[in-house]
């Protein structure tokens, strides 16, 4: 029986949200790798050369970076994607007045775009 021809996927794009995300946060390779239990050289080519993470440590990297794989897999994203999760993740480690001053200043940028258009 033959092999049914499967399109391989492109990690690219995941690999460089990565490398993105990582170096956003000052993390180094290193940091990681030890963290994770894998070698630097295996996030380099991750990042670098799009090569295909194992399953576990894909979802670890997309959970430690807010990474929404929804627009790297899907051809219609479904879902917040990475920016709207990586602010999540900034909102949720906020305090209240944080999140009053953040409110706010959303306000008057929503105002300012409003008054723009007109």
């Amino acid at each position: 029986m033959a092999k049914r021809p499967v399109q391989k996927i492109d990690f690219s794009p995941y690999g460089a949200a990565i490398k993105t995300a990582r170096t956003g946060q000052k993390e180094s390779r290193n940091k990681v790798g030890n963290e994770m239990y894998l070698s630097p050289r295996y996030l380099a080519n991750i990042e670098n050369n799009g090569q295909h993470p194992s399953l576990q440590i894909f979802f670890e990297l997309m959970l430690r970076y807010n990474i929404s794989v929804d627009q790297f897999l899907l051809d219609t994203p479904t879902g917040k994607d990475t920016k709207w999760r990586q602010l999540d993740a900034l909102l949720d480690d906020m305090s209240d007045n944080g999140i009053r001053i953040v409110t706010a200043t959303a306000k008057e940028i929503s105002e300012d775009i409003k008054i723009t258009k007109l």
